[in-house]
């Protein structure tokens, strides 16, 4: 299963899949990218609800993410208080569940120094996992880079859809005999260029290759969207996509709001639920 990221838009991709876990669907592999990774790590550790409610719980804590989180942090959403004390304290992520389900579950992020995609399975639900999830969904010019530590070298890290934005690819390569793709946009939508480019260029001086990838993400990310439409045209990808508008700023204050879009998520995921099954029945 792929998820997309696309910031608040996750609280659909959260409605979806808390409606296929109360169906008790597993799935071999889950990748994650950013808001995907955030969220979808609650499949794993089975957490019905989590993502939806911590977010509603404290998207109007002036601690958790914002104007004033990133000024003082560099962070638009905090370290300390969203990656530690909600997952570890506040509203606790149960890693013992998710360390003993056998689902694999990979985050992308984006290598800072090459441009490149980086895919890292998470395991254990600890810290540097979480942190891991961090990286995944620290979105250029509003998130400092994350290091941290893959195959022997330490890597500046950023958010995933800067590199590889929706995976399916990458999961077909894997060997999976089905695909399952969440997206956050509705069907038709295209992306169009980066009209702050001036902008993200002079506040990501030290990152060319970061900049380079913003510049053509939309063709990039089009064309995703094209072999995901072939893919699913074949038979060989089951997408599901929001049935209406989702739209949603980077931060959003107001609980109703996220709640609304959890529920635009929740009444896809039946909807679509007994096709899925034919699908994975085939």
């Amino acid at each position: 299963m792929v998820l997309e990221g696309g910031g608040f838009r996750g609280m659909y991709t959260a409605g979806v899949l808390d409606v296929w876990m109360e169906h008790g669907l597993e799935v071999d592999a889950m990748v994650g990218v950013s808001a995907g990774a955030a969220f979808g790590c609650n499949y794993k550790s089975r957490q019905i609800g989590r993502a939806v409610r911590y977010n509603k719980r404290f998207c109007t804590d002036p601690r958790y993410a914002g104007l004033r989180v990133l000024l003082k942090t560099g962070d638009l959403y905090s370290r300390d208080f969203a990656y530690r004390e909600v997952p570890l304290k506040l509203d606790v992520f149960d890693t013992k569940a998710f360390s003993s389900n056998p689902m694999r579950f990979t985050v992308v992020c984006t290598d800072v120094e090459t441009g490149r995609p980086v895919y890292r399975d998470l395991h254990s639900g600890d810290v540097v996992d979480i942190d891991w999830i961090r990286a995944s969904a620290s979105i250029p010019v509003v998130s400092r880079p994350v290091e941290l530590e893959y195959e022997g070298r330490m890597l500046r890290l950023l958010d995933g859809g800067a590199a590889d934005p929706i995976p399916v690819a990458r999961m077909a390569s894997q060997g999976y005999a089905k695909q399952v793709a969440v997206l956050t946009q509705p069907k038709g939508f295209r992306k169009q260029p980066q009209k702050l480019m001036p902008v993200i260029r002079r506040a990501l001086r030290g990152c060319p290759r970061v900049v380079e990838l913003l510049e053509g993400r939309h063709e990039r990310y089009n064309a995703q969207l094209d072999d995901i439409a072939e893919r699913e045209a074949a038979g060989d990808l089951f997408v599901i996509r929001p049935s209406e508008s989702v739209k949603a700023p980077a931060v959003i204050k107001d609980p109703q709001e996220l709640e609304d879009i959890y529920q635009v998520g929740r009444r896809d995921g039946e909807a679509t639920y007994g096709d899925l099954l034919a699908y994975l029945a085939r």
